[in-house]
């Protein structure tokens, strides 16, 4: 859902894993064309596991370091600033209320993720009332629960997710590219990961592109395949993406890099 894909630059879980959902696929030997893989894929949240880690460390006077990705941190001032963040965002964060606080990412000046954080009044869980906007203006939206699985007093700590309610559709398309590749698309991305199954790095292709994102990958079998994200030579998550026998079900494990649990992700075929 980021990646996901909370995207692999706001929080690649889209991660926040939903991003991290935007993998490769193509098979050696296959035409494009007749991959099983092409298509259109709908998410199914019922029979996915998503778990979401982020870190939130003090640093100062009303000064935290948040790591919503790997080893990428972002130290701010939370006073509701636009300030330099990870891939060439901005992150702003307000406190509304002690226990309530706004978080906004954008990119190029245009917000592509806002999110409002509810602390519990005992502070060992958090509410995260979530939501993406593509550049075509559609927007996704998730409901995140948190709880502090280590230190800190506050916001500060280190959050795991443990529930998560989806309220908006979230697809993929799956497309020929050239003679053995294949293109993916999420929806309302204004960018396609184009990719050939060669072991090498491709580009991703796009307005909506992070700088430096590239994928590679590698055939396990005629229904499964392992793919490799990174940005700028650092890898973020591995992932295998395999198609049941029946062709009708796409599964996605997706492993964030420094995160135990895998992200799994099931879509049904439309």
């Amino acid at each position: 859902m980021t990646n996901t894909r909370k995207s692999q630059v706001l929080r690649p879980t889209l991660n926040r894993m939903i991003v991290l959902l935007l993998a490769a696929y193509t098979v050696t030997g296959v035409r494009a064309v007749d991959s099983p893989f092409v298509g259109k894929w709908k998410l199914h949240p019922s029979r996915s596991q998503i778990t979401d880690l982020m870190k939130v460390e003090a640093a100062g006077t009303n000064k935290y370091t948040f790591t919503f990705s790997g080893t990428d941190t972002e130290t701010i001032v939370a006073d509701g600033t636009d300030q330099t963040g990870i891939y060439g965002t901005t992150l702003a964060v307000t406190v509304e209320k002690p226990a309530r606080w706004k978080v906004v990412r954008k990119k190029n000046g245009r917000t592509i993720i806002s999110a409002t954080w509810n602390l519990s009044e005992d502070g060992t869980t958090l509410t995260d009332a979530y939501t993406e906007t593509e550049p075509n203006g559609s927007t996704m939206s998730v409901d995140y629960v948190y709880k502090r699985t280590a230190g800190g007093s506050g916001f500060a700590g280190t959050w795991e997710s443990t529930n998560q309610q989806m309220n908006s559709v979230y697809e993929l398309q799956i497309r020929p590219y050239e003679d053995e590749g294949l293109s993916i698309m999420d929806s309302g991305a204004a960018s396609a990961k184009n990719i050939k199954f060669d072991g090498k790095d491709y580009p991703r292709q796009g307005a909506g592109t992070t700088p430096g994102a590239a994928s590679s990958g590698r055939r396990v079998d005629d229904r499964t395949v392992e793919v490799t994200d990174k940005i700028k030579d650092k890898i973020l998550d591995t992932q295998r993406i395999q198609l049941s026998p029946d062709l009708k079900t796409l599964t996605i494990t997706v492993q964030p890099v420094g995160q135990s649990k895998p992200n799994i992700l099931v879509f049904d075929r439309e």
